[in-house]
């Protein structure tokens, strides 16, 4: 939901202040805890899907036409947005907010059959892929047979009045999670799509506003079925510490738009890793991102948000320990704020980024020093003769290294490159060219250019 985004924009400022006092240059701290992750999720990237715009008909079926792309991509886990039936009461636009749900058990009947999203999973599943539902435990529409059977399960005003959680979502009704009846439900209800339709996990919305021994709870039944992954939509290190695998790196994000605007130098970027290497347990993933359906519809297209910078901080996502995530129509350049009510259907084209989506996103998948929750290579610090413009960094894992240098700023930069770990032999991994580092090397850098560089040193 979009209001948390701009109540958390201000914390960049705070974190990159507190971060400033971490001077090392080696971005990964010893004798921390490290966490179990599902198998497959240690080298994977999240697609969001939203099934209303990606199709003319806006239904499983078509968008599983597009899954052979996405797996070439190579994309690991599709998140899809809420697929249950939307309220009518109440209702924002024509077609209403994915987030009003009215019944936790069944499907939108827009996007087909309870059958159809089983038959979409099991194929998804076929191609090596893995699907998450967005879950919306907060609040329900205002016409969920819940209200009817369970009212003592809502907040309610001094009248008696069912309430919004806040004025603006006034399509919705707060749930009361006091209750315990409640609780059990709900995580019934999230077990149901697990045992059921075989999910592989859930991104919770505004994981933050519910009470997070619900979450601790609801966790531990999940994962008893079966190894879910769990993606809080919060920035808070001790979500990991009540079930969850994963987090948003909001502040990281919010960094990236006052780097564009002239706010922020290039080197806030390793100050804010360091920072949160040290807050976060060893482990916990941190899902990183340019864009999503919060962004693109409420605060701006990417290029409108990142400007000339979209690729360069689309590489820096997916390169650092986190793991990436890309939305509905970036891999075609999508340049126009979706309708999050009505409907809008994504322009593909000739998939315009599909190749740089596609380099980048096999690499994160292939390459283990890219790998994420302690399976890849530590973030280290590779200075430059203008941190204020240039900030680079190597990872080394298993015998894999990269080398990544990111010119975050307007103009052009020619650099010096100072390191122990820059040595070695490397490929380009955009264009195939062989280059060599000595550990001082000159640089030159395009505005908002970038390099990715891998090496084998099996």
């Amino acid at each position: 939901m979009w209001y948390r985004t701009r109540l958390l924009a201000g914390a960049v400022i705070t974190v990159f202040l507190v971060a400033a006092s971490c001077d090392s240059d080696h971005l990964q701290p010893e004798d921390r805890t490290t966490r179990d992750h599902t198998e497959w999720s240690y080298n994977a990237t999240i697609y969001e899907v939203n099934v209303r715009q990606y199709t003319p008909g806006g239904t499983f079926s078509e968008f599983r036409e597009h899954l052979p792309r996405l797996q070439e991509m190579g994309v690991g886990i599709l998140w899809f947005m809420p697929i249950h039936p939307i309220g009518e009461v109440n209702r924002k636009g024509s077609l209403g907010s994915y987030y009003s749900v009215r019944n936790y058990l069944d499907v939108n009947p827009e996007f087909g059959t309870l059958d159809d999203f089983k038959a979409l999973v099991d194929t998804v599943h076929e191609m090596g892929m893995y699907v998450m539902m967005d879950w919306v435990a907060n609040h329900t529409a205002w016409d969920n047979p819940l209200t009817v059977e369970h009212p003592d399960w809502y907040v309610r005003d001094d009248q008696g009045n069912f309430v919004p959680p806040v004025p603006d979502w006034w399509d919705v009704i707060q749930l009361d999670f006091s209750n315990t009846e409640l609780r059990e439900y709900m995580i019934e209800a999230m077990k149901f799509w697990v045992d059921e339709i075989d999910i592989d996990g859930f991104r919770c919305d505004a994981a933050g506003l519910l009470p997070l021994d619900f979450w601790a709870a609801a966790s531990a039944e999940l994962k008893a079925l079966k190894p879910v992954l769990m993606l809080a939509e919060w920035e808070s290190p001790t979500a990991h510490e009540h079930g969850f695998d994963m987090t948003y790196g909001l502040s990281l994000n919010r960094l990236a738009g006052s780097i564009v605007w002239g706010h922020a130098p290039a080197s806030a970027v390793g100050y804010q890793i360091s920072y949160e290497v040290s807050a976060y347990t060893e482990g916990a993933y941190r899902m990183y991102y340019t864009s999503n359906h919060d962004e693109n519809s409420w605060n701006g297209t990417v290029f409108e948000r990142l400007g000339d910078g979209v690729e360069a901080f689309a590489v820096l996502t997916a390169m650092i320990d986190g793991m990436p995530q890309v939305y509905s129509g970036q891999e075609a350049g999508l340049d126009k704020r979706l309708h999050f009510f009505d409907k809008d259907e994504i322009v593909w084209g000739d998939y315009e980024m599909g190749d740089f989506y596609t380099t980048l996103l096999n690499l994160k998948h292939e390459n283990k020093a890219l790998w994420t929750g302690g399976r890849g290579g530590e973030v280290e610090w590779v200075h430059t003769s203008n941190d204020e413009a240039v900030f680079a960094f190597t990872r080394e894992k298993g015998g894999d290294k990269v080398l990544v240098v990111l010119n975050l700023s307007p103009a052009e930069e020619v650099v010096t490159l100072t390191g122990t770990s820059l040595a070695g032999s490397y490929t380009d991994a955009f264009s195939g060219v062989a280059v060599s580092f000595g550990g001082e090397d000159e640089v030159t850098l395009g505005p908002w250019a970038y390099r990715v560089f891998t090496a084998s040193i099996r």
